[in-house]
């Protein structure tokens, strides 16, 4: 853990998962998945940043994962697009699952996979396999 290095890059880096990369992305946008109860007004605007940005990186997205792909696809995503769900990044018991908007939320209900987790949305999650090294240097 370092200080003002927020989870949504953390996490991502010590999965291998770089959020920009030269010939897959050239934009990010950090949002989040649970909005508090009672907010005045609590609506992400999913359309816009399924057709602005080419990673989408989610904070606390599992319970509402669901929604919020049904939101994406109907946005324009591909259900082909990968995504990659970081449970407890960058500590020991670190745990990914890689899958694509249309398999995700059945593989969550098959693995048990659970929150917290960052979600990472793009083609840049492709890159896990290449760049991992959390699996091969955890601090």
């Amino acid at each position: 853990v370092v200080p003002g290095v927020t989870s949504g890059i953390a996490a991502p880096a010590y999965a291998g998962i770089p959020l920009t990369h030269r010939n897959y992305s050239s934009s990010v946008t950090f949002v989040t998945g649970h909005e508090a109860t009672g907010k005045y007004r609590a609506n992400v605007n999913w359309q816009a940043i399924a057709q602005g940005s080419e990673t989408i990186v989610i904070y606390m997205g599992v319970h509402n994962l669901h929604n919020i792909i049904t939101e994406l696809i109907a946005a324009g995503c591909s259900p082909e697009k990968p995504i990659a769900l970081i449970q407890w990044g960058t500590r020991p018991e670190q745990k990914e699952l890689i899958a694509t908007l249309e398999t995700v939320v059945e593989q969550i209900e098959a693995t048990g996979f659970k929150a917290p987790a960052i979600a990472v949305i793009g083609d840049v999650v492709n890159l896990h396999q290449i760049l991992d090294s959390y699996q091969h240097y955890i601090m």
